[in-house]
């Protein structure tokens, strides 16, 4: 579960640094990327929740 919320962390920074860029700088590429990394992030949440009730279970 630590792996899991490391990755989510990353995945989140990636996703700030780029929308950043693409709200301050008006990046189009930027805007791209952090799209893609929503979408990531969102199945990350998922197996996060998923991986949470299981645990809980216990």
């Amino acid at each position: 579960m630590k792996d899991l919320l490391a990755k989510i962390q990353e995945q989140y920074k990636a996703f700030e640094a780029d929308a950043l860029l693409q709200v301050e700088k008006n990046n189009k590429a930027a805007g791209t990327r952090a799209r893609k990394a929503s979408l990531d992030l969102e199945k990350s949440m998922k197996e996060f929740r998923k991986v949470s009730i299981e645990e809980s279970k216990k």
